[in-house]
Parts: structure tokens; C-alpha cells; sequence
């Protein structure tokens, strides 16, 4: 069992030492890992101290997933997010 808050995804990269996350559930959470499991390990305690984070600037935090989803894929590029 992952037991994350919040879906997550998982990209592999054109370096293929590195891996990329992010949450589309939690904004401004990103990182990188050097494997998918380092990805995930990150992520646990990544989640909460984002979380925090939010809380400590009195900004929206999001209602945890009851049903979170990981998604790992290959490198997607720009998101339309990303470009404005």
C-alpha cells in the first residue's frame, strides 16, 4: 500500500538516472528521484511537509484523495499549465 494523500505523477526522463513527480491534486509539488521507488520514498514525507508549508502561508490546501492514483510514463513534456 502507497497510502499517499494525493494521486501522483511519475515521468521518466531522456537522463535515464533521473525521474520527475509531481502532484496535479497539489500545486508546486515537484521533485526528482533517481529511481521510482526513491520517487516515492521522496513523496511520503514530501506530501506533508508541502501540506505545511501551505498551511504556515494561510494558502488553499487541497481535500486529501480517498482514492489516489500513481502514474508513471514517459516524459511528457510542457504541461499547458506550464506555459502561461
Amino acid at each position: 500500500m502507497l497510502d499517499l494523500p494525493y494521486s501522483l505523477v511519475i515521468e521518466a526522463t531522456s537522463d535515464p538516472a533521473f525521474f520527475g513527480f509531481y502532484s496535479q491534486e497539489l500545486e508546486g509539488f515537484i521533485g526528482v528521484g533517481h529511481s521510482i521507488e526513491d520517487c516515492i520514498d521522496q513523496v511520503r514525507s514530501g506530501m506533508h511537509e508541502h501540506v505545511e508549508l501551505l498551511q504556515e502561508q494561510n494558502l488553499a490546501v487541497p481535500r486529501v484523495n480517498a482514492n489516489p492514483v500513481v502514474t508513471i510514463c514517459n516524459e511528457q513534456g510542457p504541461r499547458p499549465h506550464d506555459l502561461t
